[in-house]
């Protein structure tokens, strides 16, 4: 099965957005899709996922931004993707779509 995770710390304005863009792409795919929400608690914890900010958005463990692995810079900070803190709808249909 397919795996979304949404990983954001406690308090993040986009956390709860993201979900909801998750929840709405994997219903217009109709798709069966477990959506899983990961609290980053600190900084250590941070460093151990490979969080490169709030919220993150995986599947099945590969975070959906094109490039995204390249990138090191670790830490307990907000995301922001094209000025906005919800990742665009198409990078998470396309990493869907290549699950």
């Amino acid at each position: 099965m397919v795996q979304i995770e949404v990983l954001y710390f406690e308090g993040c304005p986009s956390h709860e957005p993201t979900v909801a863009l998750a929840r709405s792409v994997v219903a217009d795919l109709d798709m069966e899709v477990e959506i899983r929400e990961v609290i980053v608690g600190s900084v250590d914890d941070a460093q151990s996922l490979r969080f490169l900010g709030s919220p993150s958005v995986r599947v099945n463990g590969r975070d959906i931004e094109p490039g995204a692995d390249q990138r090191s810079s670790y830490a307990l900070s907000c995301r922001l993707y094209d000025e906005n803190g919800v990742p665009p709808r198409e990078w998470l249909i396309a990493a869907l779509e290549a699950a």
